[in-house]
């Protein structure tokens, strides 16, 4: 990562830079050592604080950074959080992660900006739908996706490292949907940091298209990939693996691959939780996933010390997850389009730091599994299997299935569910419930991002919130590439102001 992702954080010290592009100084000079420290699920890259990981995104060996321990809340505090704003709940679970990178009084600012620009008071509320059973409702963030509530976040600390640092960066990221609206919406204008999304050409809906595509800023990019959402976030992976280009242009990262981007979701587990009694009562969680990002954010917070008992991965008709959970065989197969196009995906980047935990953190092993992702399409997860199978559970639904949920729970709670959540609602309603224990179902979209889908299923199309009701009418700019990791090269170059006008 160049100058944004190598400053290892030595009080004073002078650190040598690996592959150093026109932008990449070979000596920074640092006055703070970060106290908590994180490492690749690779084991091959540099041990970085907070503030460096924030900004890598993928680590330099192609591994993905977690935290060298676990921080753990005190029950009471968990307690505490009860009734608490929003952001103050999030400056409770995010600071312990941050080693001082970033002041508890700048975090909390940082906060306190980021979701009021959300549309609902509560910023993540919870909706009763059944006995013991509630809807987290994560959409009411300025895209009507549950990535809001990391995006918002994460594009204020970028923002506030590289202005520390008098530095900036370029972002280049894929969507299967949701990420890249959320991302564009969230680092639009920004002085700093240039945005590039990749998509599927034809594979997202038209209001998560026109979500990309419809903001004016000259700094930030919608590209219409030949291919799928995989195909996309290989491309991605690979611009990161090409280290002189990835330093030239100060690459970034704004996935789930980013750790803060993991932390700023666990905020909604640990409100969620504590509104409805925890530590005191059990909890379960079923979460939508493709790229096992979100349910991630809740296995942390179980680590962290909130009563989760079951986290149930809910999957549509491209049910890796649920098929890997079974056999103990992580292996691809071709990608089905589906009315929940967000989990249209079958390499679940955010698993390999699963995998990397539940194996002992055995760098070695991962190494040898993403080697035979990458020339087979499948590998076994072995010592980790029984462990997966004990901390998950896992359900998919085909689209028959959806339809039937997104129906029967309309009719009988009055909820307008979209397929998205219908894929964990039917998960909720096949898996048997944990005695005792609060399931919550996380909504990660609002119905009106896909119009089309909803009036196939319900015969009404969902109006979207009054703030949007220009979206299906404006403009919209992007540009389409073939799959072709030279030309996107060219084109992110051309338009990064890091290349062009260098990083000071």
């Amino acid at each position: 990562m160049g100058a944004l992702a190598l400053f290892l954080g030595h009080p004073r010290s002078t650190v040598r830079l690996s592959g150093h592009g026109r932008n990449s100084p070979t000596n920074v000079h640092h006055e703070h050592k970060p106290t908590v420290l994180y490492i690749s699920t690779r084991g091959e890259a540099p041990t970085l604080g907070f503030a460096d990981v924030t900004l890598a995104g993928l680590a330099r060996d192609g591994g993905l950074y977690m935290p060298q321990t676990w921080p753990k809340l005190a029950p009471d505090m968990i307690a505490g959080m009860a009734g608490r704003p929003f952001h103050e709940i999030a400056v409770e679970v995010i600071a312990p992660f941050t080693g001082g990178d970033i002041s508890r009084a700048d975090l909390s600012a940082m906060a306190r900006d980021a979701y009021a620009q959300f549309g609902h008071a509560a910023v993540t509320p919870l909706v009763q739908i059944g006995p013991d059973l509630w809807v987290l409702e994560l959409f009411h963030g300025p895209t009507l996706a549950f990535k809001d509530v990391a995006m918002q976040l994460l594009a204020r600390m970028m923002d506030h490292v590289l202005a520390k640092r008098g530095q900036r960066a370029t972002i280049v990221g894929a969507t299967s949907g949701d990420t890249g609206g959320a991302a564009i919406e969230a680092f639009r204008g920004s002085k700093r940091v240039d945005v590039v999304i990749l998509f599927p050409d034809g594979r997202v809906s038209d209001v998560q298209r026109r979500m990309m595509t419809t903001p004016t800023e000259a700094n930030v990019h919608a590209l219409a990939v030949d291919g799928t959402f995989d195909d996309c976030q290989a491309l991605v992976k690979a611009m990161f693996n090409h280290h002189a280009f990835r330093d030239r242009l100060a690459l970034s990262a704004v996935n789930s691959i980013n750790w803060a981007r993991i932390v700023a979701q666990v905020t909604y587990y640990f409100a969620a939780g504590a509104a409805l009694g925890a530590p005191h009562r059990k909890l379960s969680f079923v979460v939508p996933t493709g790229n096992f990002g979100d349910i991630l954010a809740g296995y942390v917070a179980r680590q962290m010390g909130l009563p989760i008992e079951k986290l149930v991965i809910a999957s549509n008709a491209n049910d890796i997850l649920p098929r890997t959970l079974a056999t103990g065989v992580y292996e691809t197969r071709g990608v089905v389009a589906t009315t929940s196009p967000s989990m249209d995906i079958q390499v679940s980047s955010n698993f390999e730091r699963y995998l990397f935990e539940a194996g002992g953190r055995d760098a070695g092993a991962i190494r040898a599994q993403m080697a035979s992702l990458a020339q087979s399409g499948r590998f076994e997860i072995g010592k980790a299997h029984a462990r997966l199978k004990a901390e998950f559970a896992a359900a998919s639904a085909d689209e028959k299935a959806v339809a039937e949920t997104i129906r029967r729970t309309e009719r009988q709670s009055g909820y307008l569910a979209e397929p998205h959540t219908a894929c964990a609602i039917h998960a909720a309603d096949t898996l048997a419930p944990v005695p005792g224990a609060a399931r919550i179902v996380l909504a990660t979209a609002h119905p009106a991002k896909f119009p089309d889908a909803m009036a196939e299923i319900t015969g009404r199309r969902p109006a979207l919130p009054p703030r949007l009701k220009s979206l299906m009418t404006e403009v919209e700019r992007m540009t389409v590439l073939p799959n072709d990791l030279a030309a996107i090269e060219r084109f992110i170059e051309a338009r990064s102001r890091v290349a062009t006008e260098g990083n000071r």
